[in-house]
């Protein structure tokens, strides 16, 4: 999906090469669909056939963020979310966690140093069986402000139109801060160092049933350090999966879970703005990973991680988002369920 861009466009908003490869990165997890628009313009088949490379989807994989690996563990909350939430998870205690650690691409076989957005998907389950769905990416932003913006940014980074990028850019300034994350943050070596956000806001509603808003992150407690692309390539083309799978083995790893608390303004149905880091962190708690087992029969493989699954105490807010990617997400799992055969296992 790399598209060469004018010289002009580069020079000001970055390396679109990498941009176009992490087009595909992204879009798997903030889809649009019908309801926001109207049906005859947009469905989340017509999305979910848009994630497609061009000789087609991969056959009884997830559409997007198709390479994965399956990690179970638990989440140690400490408390401290209790004062903004009442969700049961949020409350002192141990509680079951299992996820997936995946590459933003439509291809299961993708080299790792071709793709340049990883991500979590990570399921948390309280005594009383609610449980907390995300899936979260390692960019601080979400390249454009709308979802039809988005699937306009899916079909520019389709088209054979050398231009189309440049034009689209042109029209979608915010495009600019996720173009220099993607051309100047370094790659790392490991699932285990990287950051991994919600972007999307969500409302936490406490005790009193007083809403906030929120994002939230998982920031790793491993030392991160940063390698190049070609670095991570000599390491072999699936070093992530057998890299998290040896450090795992030696040690469970560890991110603490910071939920970000936004102020009266902050915008909170953009997720291509970031709000300002001097906003209120309360670090709630901490995901413990302590195996990590192969996806192809594992217990993420069959998991559809829908950010609209949330507990009592936590809420979708004004973001169109989440609920676009939920449509967009159970397309993609009817259909990959459906060819389940087409699906190698161990």
């Amino acid at each position: 999906m790399r598209e060469t861009l004018a010289s002009s466009l580069r020079a000001h908003l970055g390396a679109y090469a990498t941009i176009g490869a992490v087009v595909a990165a992204v879009a798997g997890g903030f889809a649009y669909t019908a309801g926001w628009l109207s049906p005859g313009r947009l469905t989340p088949t017509k999305l979910v056939d848009a994630l497609a490379p061009p000789k087609g989807p991969a056959l009884g994989y997830r559409r997007n963020h198709a390479k994965g690996i399956c990690f179970t563990g638990v989440f140690e909350s400490n408390g401290q979310g209790a004062a903004h939430s009442r969700a049961a998870i949020f409350r002192p205690g141990t509680f079951a966690a299992l996820g997936r650690f995946n590459l933003g691409t439509a291809d299961p076989g993708a080299p790792d140093a071709t793709v340049r957005v990883r991500g979590l998907g990570l399921q948390i389950t309280a005594a009383d069986g609610e449980v907390w769905r995300s899936a979260m990416i390692d960019a601080p932003v979400f390249p454009v402000s709308t979802p039809q913006a988005f699937y306009d940014l899916l079909l520019a980074s389709r088209t054979k139109d050398p231009d189309a990028l440049k034009t689209f850019a042109a029209a979608h300034p915010e495009f600019a801060a996720f173009g220099a994350w993607a051309k100047t943050a370094p790659f790392t070596g490991s699932y285990a160092e990287e950051r991994y956000n919600s972007l999307n806001t969500f409302l936490l509603v406490g005790a009193s049933g007083a809403a906030r808003p929120a994002r939230w992150s998982f920031v790793p407690q491993a030392p991160v350090v940063p390698i190049t692309a070609a670095d991570l390539a000599a390491r072999g083309p699936d070093h992530l999966d057998k890299e998290i799978a040896e450090r795992v083995a030696g040690a469970p790893q560890r991110w603490t879970a910071q939920v970000t608390l936004a102020d009266p303004g902050d915008p909170t149905a953009d997720p291509s703005q970031a709000w300002p880091e001097t906003r209120t962190t309360v670090a709630v708690g901490t995901l413990v990973v302590q195996r990590i087992e192969a996806e192809a029969d594992g217990p993420c493989r069959d998991i559809n991680f829908d950010p609209t699954l949330l507990p009592d105490g936590i809420r979708v807010s004004d973001d169109p988002f989440p609920a676009a990617r939920s449509a967009a997400y159970a397309r993609s799992f009817d259909l990959r369920t459906a060819e389940a055969k087409h699906y190698p296992s161990r």
